[in-house]
């Protein structure tokens, strides 16, 4: 009975060697580094799309995704050559037409986190969108969507709030950080978001912080 041994041999350009274990992890390490991983953006729908009356391809709409004007919606890879992504919104996935929706600029992660749970952004009458440029704080306008705020003072609604429904209110210390959510009410309050709870938070305890 014949027995065959299998060895992975290194084969350089002066030696040829047996692998040990130790070459055959590093191996391994190197070529897990190597593996891409699909790139996530977020983006917003500019019009509405419905692919069974819109699409081009009509053989494959039930594979595209349907959407509404401010509908966000996280996009995995690059466009392919029809010009269309592949994203998901709402539960669904699909693909999505490139030419009807606009990239949201924002790598923080928790931001994009925020922004998925909120599901949409504002867009005005014409279509297009007022999604404002997060990658750099001075041209964020007054009608940004999200900010990014620093708590100056301690706030407590029950001690502090001039409000009768300060149950509505979030309470922070000084120095945490609020991404706050929307433009200042006639309060001047903003409706902020802090480790996952939301609320009203008064404009007059927080500063603007300039996006990392």
């Amino acid at each position: 009975m014949e027995t065959r041994l299998e060895l992975d041999v290194l084969i350089y350009p002066d030696e040829v060697r047996i692998a040990t274990p130790d070459d055959l992890r590093d191996w391994e390490l190197e070529t897990a580094s190597q593996v891409s991983i699909p790139t996530v953006r977020l983006f917003v729908a500019l019009y509405p799309y419905n692919p069974a009356a819109m699409s081009p391809n009509h053989e494959t709409a039930a594979e595209e995704l349907p959407f509404v004007p401010g509908q966000i919606i996280k996009v995995t890879g690059d466009k392919d050559a029809d010009g269309f992504y592949h994203g998901e919104s709402g539960g669904l996935s699909g693909y999505v037409p490139s030419n009807m929706v606009a990239e949201i600029p924002v790598d923080d992660e928790y931001l994009k986190h925020l922004l998925m749970q909120q599901g949409f952004l504002p867009v005005d009458h014409t279509g297009m969108s007022l999604t404002p440029d997060l990658s750099d704080v001075t041209s964020i306008p007054d009608s940004g969507v999200v900010r990014r705020m620093v708590a100056l003072f301690d706030y407590d609604p029950w001690e502090n709030s001039p409000n009768m429904d300060s149950e509505a209110e979030l309470g922070f210390r000084s120095g945490d950080i609020i991404y706050v959510l929307g433009d200042m009410d006639q309060d001047g309050f903003y409706y902020g978001d802090l480790h996952g709870q939301r609320g009203l938070v008064p404009s007059n305890f927080l500063q603007l912080l300039p996006w990392d």
